[in-house]
């Protein structure tokens, strides 16, 4: 996989500015210090001439280059620490638990490393976080019609007014049913970097890079469309669709399976049917599209309704292309587009060869 000119000087500008849509896309070795690292490594930059670029780890490695320990190359970008790891397990295991600085301690933990690592990966602290859970649980008993009383007793809330308080606080309104809809939200590290997955108990209801332009106002309307809040957690549609992905990078699968909430308008989801139509490996132009669906005049508002796709990689809107073959925009960035794109190619083509 040769990389030109144009791409190196693509890739360094990249490395420059610690562009996190390019994860993944590049490595870059550093000849004087004889490293490797992610587009996003916090070190210092090196010159372009001192820099090889490779499209994978084992190029870089094979060309004599060692990882960085600063931003873990062989790791997905952002993967959680083992102590991020211990803690959100010690909450699914005990989710009714009161989280006190003691309670670290016990774990071999010091209370301000947790805090800080939980802020930067989830933007809030882990007694929050654990606080969270615990309201989203509450909510779904409640939604399944448990009695609040119950609900505020296994989510280990002993006083009836410190359960309504804190439920008000994170929903605006006090519990009951009508207003216990939640969302769960989970991170899923991926080779291109991570992204966040919001799902019910049923259904998978967003997929996007984290990085994205607009994400919060994404959620946002997410939120008022279905009345609800978002909390950490994971529904089992969150663990199906972590499993899928993991076999998509790791080249095993080409159509996904995870069950699915469209909320667009018809004309959306017809133009995000006929996107889930296009064999891995092709491509398809928003014209081309356009008449798949009916309405040949109308290539505009299905490069709209491409951009407002929710379901990034499932709903495969990084497979449509200009008319005159060039990549067009991506919410997850043309990088990202153009590894999607050449990776399923590998696989449908390796596909074909095996039949």
């Amino acid at each position: 996989m040769r990389i030109s000119p144009k791409q190196q000087k693509r890739f360094y500008a990249a490395l420059v500015r610690k562009d996190p849509k390019y994860v993944g896309v590049f490595y870059a070795g550093v000849k004087t210090t004889g490293v490797f690292c992610h587009s996003i490594c916090p070190a210092r930059k090196p010159k372009f001439e001192n820099c090889d670029f490779f499209k994978t780890p084992e190029q870089a490695l094979l060309a004599s280059y060692r990882p960085c320990k600063r931003c873990r190359p062989l790791s997905p970008p952002g993967e959680a620490s083992t102590l991020i790891n211990t803690l959100v397990d010690a909450v699914e295991r005990a989710p009714e638990r009161r989280w006190r600085e003691d309670g670290f301690k016990n774990i071999g933990a010091d209370p301000s490393t947790v805090r800080r690592q939980f802020k930067k990966r989830f933007g809030m602290t882990f007694v929050e976080y654990a606080r969270a859970r615990r309201l989203g649980r509450a909510m779904i008993d409640i939604r399944k019609g448990k009695r609040i009383i119950a609900a505020q007793q296994s989510a280990g809330y002993e006083s009836g007014s410190g359960f309504r308080n804190a439920f008000s606080r994170l929903m605006g309104a006090p519990p009951a049913a009508k207003h216990a809809r939640a969302l769960a939200a989970a991170w899923l590290d991926t080779p291109l970097g991570p992204m966040i997955a919001i799902a019910d108990e049923d259904a998978l209801h967003l997929l996007e890079f984290l990085d994205r332009r607009a994400l919060e106002s994404e959620i946002g309307r997410l939120k008022q469309r279905e009345k609800s809040t978002v909390l950490p957690g994971r529904t089992p549609p969150i663990d199906i669709v972590e499993k899928e992905l993991k076999q998509y990078f790791d080249g095993a699968l080409l159509a996904f399976d995870t069950p699915l909430r469209f909320a667009g308008s018809a004309f959306q989801q017809s133009v995000w049917n006929a996107l889930r139509d296009i064999p891995a490996g092709e491509t398809r132009s928003y014209s081309q599209i356009a008449k798949v669906i009916d309405n040949p005049t109308a290539p505009r508002a299905v490069a709209r309704a491409n951009a407002a796709n929710p379901l990034a990689i499932i709903i495969p809107c990084h497979r449509v292309i200009g008319a005159d073959g060039a990549l067009t925009g991506y919410g997850g960035g043309l990088a990202r587009k153009e590894w999607l794109l050449t990776h399923e190619a590998r696989m449908a083509q390796h596909k074909k060869v095996q039949s």
